[in-house]
């Protein structure tokens, strides 16, 4: 186990495409577990990118190619992910999910929505850099039970805040739990802003996310 995850987190790094989907591969054939690859491997890969990027040793092409990388596994690992949730689910309601107004990550919501989806939610999952007004239109469209917001950046959390307002005078706040998340955001702000829920990564996510919807 620990062997693959470490082929995968260096195949990100080295941003090897091929390896990274052969990886992928191997795991579904061999009914390794799959969100430990992609937690202890994958995103172990793209976080040490992430590191150096921030220590201005790599830059955002290599940012980009790390992320192509990843995505390439997801495309393959994804499917069969989804495929386990739907046997396992518990209809726990409608979650929608998404990057929020002017915020361009996806790699760590996606990873989020994929392990929430086996947990027993019903995703819609609406992307990135989202329009505020268009994810109070999926709350509102799909009835949505819980929204879940990622920030990756300190410029783009006061969208957070924000939110929270149009789901205020949308009328349907009182309805719905919401969730906050992403590399800079804090319980602190989580209280600040008056979400319901502030989560550190998809593992944390699955916990605080099930036992909401149960309690």
């Amino acid at each position: 186990m620990n062997s693959i995850n470490a082929r995968a987190k260096e195949a990100v790094m080295k941003y090897d495409i091929d390896e990274s989907k052969k990886i992928a591969h191997e795991a579904v054939k061999n009914k390794i577990d799959l969100v430990e690859l992609i937690q202890s491997g994958y995103t172990s890969g793209i976080n040490e990118v992430g590191k150096l990027f921030d220590e201005k040793k790599l830059f955002l092409p290599h940012i980009m190619a790390a992320a192509n990388t990843m995505n390439a596994a997801l495309e393959i690992l994804s499917p069969e992910l989804e495929r386990q949730g739907v046997s396992s689910g518990e209809g726990l309601g409608t979650f929608v999910i998404c990057t929020i107004e002017g915020d361009i990550h996806s790699i760590g919501k996606d990873i989020v929505a994929i392990m929430l989806k086996i947990a027993g939610f019903n995703i819609i999952n609406i992307g990135r850099d989202v329009p505020l007004d268009t994810i109070v239109k999926a709350c509102t469209d799909n009835k949505a039970r819980l929204v879940g917001t990622s920030a990756l950046m300190t410029s783009t959390m006061t969208n957070q805040k924000l939110l929270e307002e149009k789901l205020r005078a949308a009328g349907i706040r009182d309805n719905i739990i919401t969730n906050v998340g992403g590399a800079p955001v804090t319980q602190d702000w989580a209280d600040e802003i008056g979400a319901d829920i502030y989560t550190e990564n998809a593992s944390d996510a699955v916990v605080k996310m099930t036992r909401a919807v149960k309690d």
